[in-house]
C-alpha cells in the first residue's frame, strides 16, 4: 500500500519516523510530510499554539501538495491526533483514496460527504478528552451515513497519543496491539 502518514500536533518526531518504518518493513511506501516545516513540541498545548499559528486551511494546504503526487497510486491516509483529523479530511475528498488509518483522532465530517465504502479504522483511548464517547457515537454514525466502511478499536486506561514511546501518554501495550491490528488492516486493503 502507499501510505500517507500525518504528523500529530507535537510535530515530525522520532515516533512518526519510527512508525513509517515499521510499515515499511511490512512492505509498504510510507511518506511523512513535516505540516510545520521541522518545529516539534515537547507539549500538546505548544503544539497546538503553532498549528494555531499557521491557521487550519494553511495546513490542508500543505497537506494536499503533500499527497497530490501520489494520490494517482491511491493512497491509505494516515495520521496521529491532529494528523489523523488531516487524514480524514483528505481522504474523504480523494475519490481514490484506498483507506483511512486514524490513531487518536478524528475530525469533523462535512455534510455533504460522500464515498464509496472507504475502509477506515480507528485506534483511540478509552477515555479520552478528545475524543469523547459522545463525539465518537455522532462520528461514528455521520461516517456511516458518508458511506464508510468504519472499525473502532478502544484501548482502556491508555493515554491520547498512547503510541509515541517519547510521551507520558504512552503505553506499551495497546501500542503494540494498535500496530497489529493496523497491520493487517493494511494487509486486507492490499488484497
Amino acid at each position: 500500500m502507499n501510505i500517507m502518514l500525518f504528523h500529530s500536533a507535537y510535530g515530525l518526531r522520532p515516533a512518526v519516523r519510527a512508525a513509517a518504518d515499521r510499515l515499511r518493513a511490512a512492505g509498504h511506501e510510507v511518506w511523512t510530510p513535516d505540516l510545520f516545516e521541522g518545529r516539534t513540541f515537547d507539549t500538546v498545548e505548544e503544539g497546538m499554539a503553532f498549528k494555531d499559528e499557521i491557521g487550519k486551511e494553511e495546513l490542508l494546504r500543505r497537506a494536499v501538495l503533500a499527497a497530490a503526487p501520489y494520490s494517482d497510486r491511491g493512497l491509505v491516509f494516515a495520521g496521529f491526533s491532529l494528523g489523523a483529523s488531516i487524514a480524514q479530511t483528505l481522504a474523504l475528498g480523494d475519490e481514490k483514496a484506498r483507506g483511512l488509518l486514524l490513531l487518536h483522532g478524528t475530525s469533523d465530517i462535512a455534510q455533504n460527504a460522500s464515498v464509496d465504502e472507504l475502509p477506515v479504522q480507528l485506534h483511540v483511548a478509552e477515555p479520552d478528552a478528545f475524543e469523547t464517547d459522545d463525539w465518537l457515537s455522532a462520528w461514528y454514525l455521520q461516517m456511516q451515513r458518508a458511506g464508510a466502511d468504519v472499525e473502532i478499536y478502544r484501548y482502556p486506561g491508555a493515554g491520547h497519543v498512547y503510541t509515541d514511546p517519547d510521551l507520558p501518554d504512552y503505553d506499551a501495550e495497546a501500542a503494540e496491539a494498535t500496530w497489529k491490528v493496523a497491520l493487517g488492516f493494511l494487509d486486507q486493503l492490499a488484497d
